[in-house]
C-alpha cells in the first residue's frame, strides 16, 4: 500500500507539471497535520512563490503533515518521490532534513539541509534546521552560527531568538570554565583566546573584559590587563570587582594617587574600613613620591636629623599644629634655605620643637631618644588640651626606668612618652636618652602621635 502511495504522489507530481496554469494557489502556510504536532519547534520549509507548480507545492506540505504526525518514515519517502520528480525543490531536500532530524540521524540531517542551502544559502527553514543538528552533534559554536542566519534571513521566526542567547550564554560558560582552567595551568594564550572568543559573541559583557584582565595580570602583562579592566568598568560603572582590579594595578605600577582614585570609587559603591584605609595609605604614598629625598630617607635611616623629626611632626600633625601655632613667627638664622624649611617653621611656632638661644635650629644635629621624647611630650600637651579625657593616661605618669631617676629634668617627657604609649623602653627597664633615634623609631612615634590626635 506505502509503495502505490509513492507511486501515485510521483504521477501526480508529473501531471501537476503539466497542468499547472489550471492549478490551485500554491501553499505557503505552515500545513496543520491533525492532532497536536509531533515537531513543533521545526521550521516549516515553505516554497518560495514561483519554484514549482501548485501540486508539487501541496504535495510538499501534505509530506510536512506526514511529518508532524509523528510518520517519520512515510514523510521521507514523499520528499524524497517529489525530489526525484523534481531536483530543484530545495524545501523537500530540507523537509528530508527535518525527518533525518525525527529519526535522530544528525548527519544525514545536516546533508540535507547542506543540498538545500547549496541551492540557496540564505534559506531559513534550512539554517534553523542545520542549527538543530549541529546542536545535536554537539558542535554547539557551529550551531549558534546556523541560527543567527536563520534569523538574519527570517526575522519572523522569533522563536530562534532565545535560543541564540541560551546558546550564547552557555558557550561563554563554557569558554569561561575552560579559560580558567588554561589560567591556573599557566596556558595564558589559549585563556586569551577563549576569553576573546567570548567577547566577540558578547561585546557588552563587563564581566568578560574583567576575566581576561585576571589573565592579563597573571600573564604579566599589567597595560592588557588594565585596559580590559577599564573596558569592564566602562560598560559597568558599579562593577567593584573591576575597579578594584584597576585600582591594584595602579598600586603595583606606584601610580599612587590614581590607585587612591579608583579605591575611593570601589568605596563610593560598597564602603568599608579596609578601603577607607587604602585610600589613606595611596594618599600617603603619593604624598611621598613629592617629598624631597630627605624626607624619602627616613623610613630604614639608622638615625634621623632635626630637620627629618620637624618634617615628620609637619606632615602627620599638620592640623593639630596649625592649630596650635603663636602669633610671632620664630626667628631661625640657619634654615632658610633647608628642605624642611616649612616644617621646621611649623613644629617652633608651635612650640613642639625649640631654635636655640642663638637663634639656630641645628637641621642637621641628630635626634637623640631624649630629644624625641621632648618633642613627644609637647605634642601631648597640645592633644590633652583638646581631649582632656584621652590625657588622663599620661596626665600623672610614675614610670620607673633603671638609668633616669624621677628628678631628673628628662624624667617627665620621658615618662609621659612612655605613659602614652607612643615610646617604650629598652632592655633593662632603661630609656637610654642619649641614644640616636631610628628612622623607623621616629616614625613609629609620629604615627601613634597621629592616632592620638585623631581620636
Amino acid at each position: 500500500m506505502r509503495e502505490w502511495r509513492g507511486a501515485g504522489f510521483v504521477a501526480a507530481v508529473i501531471v501537476a507539471a503539466m497542468m499547472a496554469g489550471c492549478a490551485k494557489k500554491p501553499v505557503t502556510t505552515v500545513p496543520v497535520a491533525p492532532g497536536a504536532p509531533h515537531f513543533p519547534e521545526y521550521v516549516f520549509p515553505a516554497a518560495p512563490s514561483g519554484l514549482a507548480a501548485p501540486a508539487i507545492v501541496d504535495q510538499h506540505a501534505a509530506a510536512w503533515q506526514l511529518l508532524q504526525s509523528g510518520d517519520a518514515k512515510a514523510a521521507d519517502r514523499e520528499f524524497s518521490a517529489i525530489l526525484k520528480a523534481l531536483p530543484t525543490f530545495y524545501p523537500s531536500e530540507a523537509g528530508l532534513g527535518y525527518a533525518a532530524l525525527a529519526r535522530r540521524d544528525a548527519g544525514a540531517a545536516v546533508s540535507h539541509f547542506d543540498k538545500a542551502l547549496a541551492a540557496r544559502a540564505d534559506y531559513a527553514p534550512a539554517l534553523a534546521g542545520k542549527g538543530d543538528a549541529l546542536l545535536a552533534q554537539g558542535r554547539t559554536d557551529a550551531a549558534l552560527d546556523a541560527f543567527e542566519g536563520a534569523l538574519a534571513a527570517d526575522k519572523s521566526l522569533t522563536t530562534i531568538a532565545p535560543r541564540i542567547d541560551a546558546l550564547k550564554f552557555r558557550s561563554a560558560q563554557d569558554a569561561v570554565a575552560n579559560a580558567r582552567k588554561a589560567a591556573d595551568a599557566g596556558r595564558f594564550d589559549e585563556a586569551r583566546r577563549l576569553y576573546q572568543g567570548a567577547i566577540a559573541g558578547s561585546p557588552d559583557s563587563a564581566f568578560l573584559h574583567r576575566e581576561l584582565a585576571l589573565v592579563e595580570r597573571k600573564a604579566g602583562d599589567p597595560a592588557a590587563a588594565l585596559d580590559q579592566a577599564q573596558q569592564a568598568v566602562k560598560l559597568d560603572p558599579n562593577d567593584a570587582r573591576a575597579l578594584t582590579l584597576v585600582a591594584e594595578i595602579y598600586e603595583g605600577d606606584k601610580q599612587w594617587t590614581k590607585a587612591a582614585d579608583a579605591y575611593a570609587t570601589v568605596n563610593a559603591i560598597e564602603p568599608s574600613e579596609t578601603l577607607a584605609s587604602k585610600i589613606e595609605q595611596m594618599r600617603q604614598k603619593a604624598a611621598l613620591e613629592l617629598m624631597p629625598p630627605e624626607y624619602k630617607a627616613i623610613d630604614g635611616g639608622a638615625s634621623v636629623t632635626r630637620a627629618q623629626l620637624a618634617a615628620l611632626l609637619g606632615v602627620h600633625l599638620e592640623d593639630l599644629l596649625r592649630r596650635a601655632r603663636g602669633s610671632n613667627a620664630v626667628l631661625t638664622t640657619d634654615t632658610r634655605t633647608n628642605w624642611a624649611a616649612p616644617w621646621i617653621m611649623a613644629v617652633t611656632r608651635a612650640g613642639v620643637m625649640d631654635v636655640f638661644p642663638n637663634h639656630t635650629f641645628q637641621p642637621n644635629t641628630t635626634i637623640r631618644r631624649g630629644d624625641l621624647a621632648a618633642a613627644v611630650s609637647r605634642v601631648l600637651t597640645l592633644v590633652a588640651a583638646e581631649k582632656p579625657r584621652l590625657a588622663a593616661r599620661w596626665r600623672d605618669p610614675r614610670p620607673k626606668f633603671s638609668d633616669i631617676s624621677p628628678a631628673h629634668l628628662s624624667y617627665p617627657a620621658a615618662a609621659r612618652s612612655v605613659s602614652a604609649g607612643v615610646m617604650a623602653p629598652l632592655d633593662g627597664d632603661t630609656f637610654q636618652l642619649g641614644r640616636p633615634v631610628t628612622g623607623t623609631e621616629a616614625l613609629d612615634a609620629v604615627s601613634k602621635l597621629e592616632a592620638l590626635a585623631k581620636k
